[in-house]
């Protein structure tokens, strides 16, 4: 409720007095308050719906689009592309608040009521009849789709116990327990994953959506409802060979395709507003460089052959990565005893369970191993951020110092200084990171930082080698790799089989 709620009209008379009573407000649909509304913030200008990007030139318009042909819609798109949150965003397209008839289960409209308990009471009380007020948050109704979910949940049923309790006849339409689609009336049913219900079910829905009716079960009557009902699936489920049917597909007003952030960009500033980073003490530094091989580990999961495009990766994954990198760096920063929290390409490789519970693999991809796949994912990320970053970086002197046989191991819990001077030890190395300004030149963990990257993104292009203790070699020899290398050897590149 409002801070105004002590101020809105309590009785029916008083209703009829106020600016509710309007024709124009106390006869519209819930579809033309939304359209109302919605016209009303694109005349403003803006966004549409906070905290959703990337959509502004892709899918928001097709969404305008349906709102203002006053459609019920469905989202299409794989997992993590932010439907859920669009359908919740809705509420903000509703009025503040909307008078009911005190007690009615759903909403009755103080004007035009539906159900007999809101009629009755209308005839019993006149003008002195309660008027309740629901706030748009109250308006919105969500559901999960499941095949154990029933006609009755979602439409309703005969209440035996209501019937006892009330001493009404079974026939009574006083017995009826509403689901939670008529529980929705006069605001927005949005329903989650639509071809998980089972076939009988999604037949419960065909009048509502056409003929804007529900029928409960054994009562002769249907109940004209106002809702927009909104729906999300996987477009995989969303076909003939999927789990909708037909004539239910034909019945939805629009088809709306959502997508994963098409850039770089956009998905780390979707990461940067979804993940949770700050942390109290000490304070969390991240390198602009770090989050967006956060980032590009999701883009190459997402075009990579062994791992199944139709799940697709979710952008939780590089949230929960980022997460996972801040919190390794902060373990690492309370033991150390340091003042703020740095993360490094190590703490991405200890981000690694956030990796592989968000990805599902092809038969190729399970043959090898989720743990091997998130590692070539982080090498490969690391390579395309050089490449964005210093794509004619001159790193023959760093490869050379390698081959004659010398090697650099990075322990995760080494101090930035430390590492430091280890780096500058590898010909070239740090001067890179100076000339293409990867990193502040006086800031130790910055510079670390980016010539663990650069490092990385060698291995990535087998020039060098990387064990799974965090040493850095010479690359193997190729027939070697080939071949598997020598018991207990790391294969060329770092990766393990």
């Amino acid at each position: 409720m409002t801070k105004d709620q002590p101020q809105l009209p309590q009785t029916l008379g008083a209703l009829k007095r106020s600016p509710f009573a309007t024709p124009e407000r106390a006869h519209r649909k819930v579809k033309d308050e939304i359209r109302k509304n919605l016209i009303a913030r694109l005349r403003h200008g803006g966004p549409l719906f906070e905290g959703v990007l990337g959509y502004e030139d892709t899918v928001m318009p097709q969404i305008v689009n349906a709102l203002l042909s006053r459609h019920n819609f469905i989202l299409l798109g794989l997992r993590g592309q932010a439907k859920s949150r669009i359908l919740r965003a809705l509420t903000t397209l509703l009025d503040d608040v909307m008078p009911v008839v005190a007690g009615s289960e759903i909403n009755d409209s103080p004007f035009h009521p539906i159900s007999k308990f809101a009629r009755q009471r209308i005839a019993e009380g006149g003008d002195d009849t309660p008027i309740g007020w629901v706030s748009r948050d109250q308006r919105f109704v969500e559901k999960l789709a499941t095949p154990d979910v029933t006609v009755a949940d979602l439409i309703g049923d005969l209440d035996p116990i209501k019937a006892a309790r009330g001493g009404h006849m079974l026939s009574d339409e006083l017995t009826i327990h509403y689901g939670m689609l008529p529980r929705a009336n006069r605001g927005i049913f949005a329903l989650n994953e639509l071809p998980d219900l089972a076939a009988k079910v999604q037949v419960g829905l065909f009048n509502i959506l056409q003929e804007g009716d529900v029928q409960i079960k054994g009562f002769p009557i249907r109940l004209e409802l106002d809702v927009l009902l909104c729906f999300t699936a996987n477009p995989e489920d969303y076909t003939a060979r999927g789990k909708i049917i037909t004539p239910l597909k034909d019945r939805i007003g629009s088809e709306i395709i959502t997508h994963y952030p098409e850039v770089v960009e956009l998905g780390m500033a979707i990461t940067q507003q979804e993940a949770w980073t700050t942390r109290d003490v000490p304070h969390a530094r991240i390198s602009p460089l770090l989050a967006e091989l956060v980032e590009r580990v999701a883009f190459e999961a997402r075009s990579d052959k062994r791992i199944d495009r139709r799940s697709g990766v979710s952008q939780r994954m590089p949230i929960s990565v980022l997460e996972n990198v801040v919190s390794n760096a902060e373990r690492r920063a309370i033991r150390l005893g340091e003042k703020e929290i740095v993360p490094r390409l190590a703490d991405v490789y200890a981000a690694l369970p956030a990796i592989t519970g968000k990805i599902e693999l092809e038969y190729e991809g399970e043959l090898v191993g989720g743990a091997v796949i998130a590692r070539d994912l982080i090498r490969r990320a690391a390579d395309a951020t050089l490449k964005a970053h210093a794509p004619h970086a001159d790193l023959d002197a760093a490869i050379m110092w390698f081959d004659s046989g010398q090697a650099l191991q990075v322990t995760e819990d080494a101090p930035a200084a430390t590492l430091r001077s280890a780096f500058e030890m590898v010909p070239g190395l740090t001067g890179v990171v100076v000339e293409y300004d990867l990193a502040p030149s006086t800031d130790d963990a910055m510079v670390t930082g980016a010539c663990e990257l650069v490092l990385e993104a060698l291995v990535a292009r087998r020039k060098i080698s990387r064990s799974d203790q965090g040493q850095y070699g010479r690359a193997r020899d190729e027939p070697r790799r080939r071949r598997g290398g020598n018991a207990g050897e790391e294969p060329f590149g770092g990766l393990t089989t």
